[in-house]
């Protein structure tokens, strides 16, 4: 997901795609330790798009709410 379609979330939604996403990444490490991963560049890709959603979640954070 791009940066500038999360900027369009809620808090609330983006939360919830960072759990989502830090879920997906723990079932990928699991298919990995258990050798069933095929494409481990999924790890790479889930990671990096949990650092974006947290980026963004701190960047909203920082900002403050919006009058």
């Amino acid at each position: 997901m791009k940066t500038t379609e999360l900027r369009g979330l809620s808090v609330e939604e983006l939360e919830e795609r960072a759990r989502e996403t830090g879920q997906e990444l723990f079932n990928l490490r699991f298919q990995k330790a258990t050798g069933q991963l095929g494409n481990t560049a999924m790890i790479k890709k889930s990671k990096r798009n949990l650092a974006r959603v947290k980026t963004v979640i701190r960047e909203m954070e920082i900002s403050g709410p919006k009058a």
